[in-house]
């Protein structure tokens, strides 16, 4: 029995602040310290009458409609999230409340939960998922999976420019019509504070080091799936979706990859007339040294034509999205996957059979390997995506009103800012209840 991703559906927030154009002059910054050393062009937020509710219940409507699924189909919803603004009620519970709101039936059957472990958790919802199915607990049901958030920093912070919101939605089935997921995984896992959100909303970050750790979690995953499934080698892998914080991480961890992946292979008997070998610790009398050998190797394999073909060809497909929308915390490797493959569409690619390598980390922090194949139905899962009308349709705001925004969405201070666009056909927040909940409707 394969298990896996049946079907997406993605929801971006309806506005957009262009960094280059916006951003940059307001902060009197380069843009290219934007486009160039972040790899961000413009961000995704959502307007006063979105919330992480509203996005993940509009891609889940989507997705249902599309598949001509009812409540009876889905046995189980997981929400991933780092936006969540309730310590007790999960975020799924809002969701099934207002996909009830346009379906016949209701979700009382269904297992309801919210996965915390800041951005891995929407692969950790996914895993859940296929793991509920594989046990035989499913009877015959499919699991919903949503990774929703609106990745907001505070005004000024350093990591400012990388927000981003929207949600994608995720449907796990038997014999899935997307990718089949592989069995193996591998974990790095350790006790971090790199990011993180002690009773606040925004986060707490140490930039430097949350780098550091990504890229020693991403490579003892790597190490950790190797150990189950076998070595990897960089032609394995059509694509390699990354988490995707912002692109310019993902360039620091695709080299850091290709490195481990080529280690003691053609490959790199190839490079060595030009590069040397890859230096190994047993080779040096102490530490630096060997940090040192190992920064000056990879500077020159990140120029050679070898790694340049693969980053253009596994690594580079994965972004498109990424650039245009900002970080979306649990959701950004899941859109890294729909970026890639989107590409192969647009390249005319029979991508079936082919496999991907996902790499998806959560800061606190753990990282986690699996790979998935592509299913022969890829390409009409990838056709009735609208995720391209979506990022045109967006409307593009100024930075007096991106500042409006920000506070609208801003847990500690009450604003009254007006909607800058007008809803139809999708769910919106309008208000709260008498217990301080959320309350929301389906506007036709």
């Amino acid at each position: 029995m394969t298990v896996g991703i049946d079907a997406v559906e993605i929801h971006a927030g309806k506005l957009r602040l262009d960094l280059a154009e916006t951003f940059a002059p307001a902060m009197d910054e380069d843009p290219g310290k934007y486009t160039k050393g972040l790899g961000l062009h413009a961000s995704s937020f959502p307007d006063v009458h979105e919330d992480i509710v509203t996005m993940g219940a509009n891609a889940a409507h989507r997705l249902m409609e599309r598949k001509g699924l009812e409540p009876a189909d889905i046995g189980r919803i997981d929400v991933a999230t780092e936006s969540a603004f309730d310590n007790s009620k999960p975020v799924s519970t809002y969701v099934a409340g207002c996909l009830e709101k346009v379906f016949d039936g209701d979700f009382h059957h269904a297992n309801k939960g919210e996965r915390k472990f800041a951005c891995i958790s929407g692969t950790q919802s996914l895993d859940d998922a296929y793991n509920w199915i594989r046990a035989g607990r499913n009877r015959g049901r499919a699991a919903l999976v949503i990774a929703t958030d609106t990745a907001l920093y505070a005004r000024g912070d350093a990591g400012e420019a990388t927000q981003g919101a929207g949600a994608i939605a995720m449907l796990i089935d038997e014999n899935p019509d997307l990718v089949a997921l592989s069995q193996e995984q591998g974990f790095g896992s350790a006790d971090e504070t790199d990011f993180l959100k002690p009773n606040q909303q925004f986060p707490s970050v140490d930039g430097k080091r949350s780098v550091q750790v990504y890229l020693a979690r991403m490579r003892e995953a790597l190490e950790d799936y190797e150990s189950v499934a076998g070595r990897v080698h960089s032609e394995d892998f059509r694509y390699v979706p990354f988490h995707t914080p912002f692109p310019g991480m993902v360039r620091k961890a695709a080299l850091l990859g290709y490195r481990h992946m080529t280690r003691g292979t053609a490959i790199e008997d190839d490079l060595e007339p030009a590069i040397g070998r890859q230096p190994l610790p047993d080779e040096f009398d102490d530490e630096s040294g060997y940090r040192d050998a190992v920064r000056e190797y990879m500077d020159a394999l990140k120029e050679t034509d070898q790694y340049g073909e693969w980053y253009d060809r596994a690594i580079e497909p994965t972004l498109d999205i990424a650039r245009h929308v900002g970080n979306w915390y649990t959701g950004s490797v899941h859109v890294a996957r729909v970026s890639a493959l989107r590409r192969a569409r647009e390249d005319g690619l029979d991508a079936t059979g082919e496999r991907l390598l996902v790499g998806s980390y959560g800061s606190g922090a753990q990282a986690e390997i699996h790979t998935e194949t592509v299913q022969e139905e890829w390409e009409t899962e990838l056709a009735a995506l609208s995720i391209e009308d979506q990022l045109d349709d967006r409307r593009d705001i100024s930075f007096e009103e991106y500042e409006e925004i920000h506070d609208v969405h801003n847990h500690a201070k009450e604003s009254t800012y007006d909607a800058l666009t007008t809803p139809s056909g999708e769910f919106v927040r309008d208000g709260q209840g008498p217990m301080n909940e959320r309350t929301y409707r389906y506007v036709e």
